[in-house]
């Protein structure tokens, strides 16, 4: 394992933002934190690059003690922040420059591996441009360039395409599963995104600081269960009654319709619409995704909101400890 993770816990005063979440890394792996705003996603990954000091439990990044040996672990990271870290006032070589005296890279490896690296960005064209007239995009793409500078062995991503429109999301992802292949890295992530989440060969769920589901993407969907009938009836109480008795499925009603799983759903569904009683002004059948992965596990859709009122009290704790969880 390059990343193992024991028990590892963070506190602010009272407030567990991260609870005893244990896990393991694989060399090469994508591997991903799925979970809301306040989930304790950020707080991870901080302890991870020892950015923040766990409360309890233990973690080695590359072999090394995240609480002993925070050197080591530095110099084994990259690094990408939910918010950017560049000097806008630079250009983008400068940025990269600045970052590779801070690791004492030599001269002549590090405009190399400057050059290379904007390309594969595609940002050589702009190299010596001003950041301050780059796109969001393009910003996010040189702090991944920065994070691979100095040749780390795992990559954090911290909400990498936070912000983003959907069309440079999927350029980022390019660029990441281009740079996964070429330099054989493990990329670490925390997303929201369920979309960005399908690209993670494992992903975590966390919710209020514990992980609740641990799997690849096609498994944890199978353990929803079957696929997903969604329906609306002209009585949706007495649909759900039908559906239970006739079929043994449970059913339940959110938002004006009403949905059931059943196996084989594409098969079922033909015969269903034929012999239901009910009037039905619309009738659809889906596989499972990764949003109906945290329903069943957290209860409840994953949120794309504001923190709610327990989280910003952990965020406000957090900035009082001098370093605040945003995930």
């Amino acid at each position: 394992m390059i990343i193992e993770v024991d028990r590892l816990a963070k506190r602010f005063g009272e407030i567990e933002a991260v609870k005893e979440v244990s896990f393991g890394v694989e060399p090469g792996e994508i591997f991903g934190f799925l979970g809301p705003n306040g989930a304790g996603k950020t707080t991870t990954i901080n302890m991870l690059c020892t950015l923040l000091r766990p409360s309890a439990g233990s973690a080695l990044v590359n072999g090394f003690d995240v609480r002993h040996e925070q050197s080591e672990v530095r110099r084994s990271i990259g690094l990408v922040f939910q918010q950017t870290t560049l000097d806008e006032y630079l250009s983008a070589e400068q940025n990269l420059r600045f970052h590779a005296y801070a690791y004492a890279i030599p001269a002549d490896v590090r405009e190399q591996r400057m050059d290379e690296l904007l390309a594969i960005v595609d940002l050589a064209d702009r190299r010596t441009g001003s950041v301050r007239t780059y796109s969001g995009g393009m910003k996010r793409r040189l702090e991944i360039a920065r994070g691979l500078l100095h040749h780390p062995k795992v990559l954090f991503l911290d909400e990498p395409t936070l912000g983003l429109d959907p069309q440079t999301r999927r350029l980022i992802w390019d660029y990441l599963l281009r740079l996964r292949e070429q330099e054989g890295l493990t990329i670490f992530l925390t997303t929201h995104y369920m979309d960005e989440a399908e690209h993670c060969d494992r992903i975590a769920v966390i919710d209020h600081g514990l992980i609740v589901g641990l799997d690849r993407p096609a498994a944890l969907k199978r353990a929803v269960g079957g696929d997903l009938v969604t329906l609306a009836a002209a009585d949706n109480q007495a649909a759900v009654v039908e559906i239970e008795d006739r079929y043994g499925a449970e059913a339940t009603i959110r938002d004006g319709t009403v949905s059931f799983q059943v196996a084989h759903g594409a098969e079922f569904l033909p015969e269903f619409v034929r012999s239901f009683s009910q009037p039905l002004a619309s009738v659809t059948v889906r596989q499972p995704t990764l949003d109906d992965v945290f329903l069943h596990l957290t209860g409840r859709e994953i949120r794309d909101s504001e923190l709610d009122a327990q989280e910003q009290l952990v965020a406000g704790m957090a900035r009082r400890f001098g370093r605040g969880p945003r995930g």
